[in-house]
């Protein structure tokens, strides 16, 4: 596996994680009893953004840790899978 490739590999695991993260612990406004004038009643009170950036940082990590495995190191190949036309 190339640079190129782990980079971008790497990116696209990381944007499907930050989407998958985002969404805990996330509280309304209106859940929290605290709306700001001027803004929705379903707006988040607060995001924690950075802790999320870190989490997805992280996470990413160790998929994109689980996919060089598979794709370089591990012995598994398109032929193992059952079903598949053999290439």
């Amino acid at each position: 596996m190339d640079l190129p490739m782990a980079f971008g590999i790497y990116w696209v695991a990381w944007w499907i994680t930050l989407f998958a993260v985002l969404p805990f612990g996330v509280r309304s406004q209106q859940e929290e009893q605290s709306i700001v004038p001027g803004t929705t009643e379903s707006a988040p009170y607060h995001s924690l953004i950075w802790k999320k950036l870190l989490a997805t940082t992280l996470l990413s990590g160790v998929v994109f840790a689980f996919i060089y495995w598979v794709m370089v190191l591990s012995p598994i190949t398109l032929d193992n899978i059952p079903l598949l036309p053999k290439f």
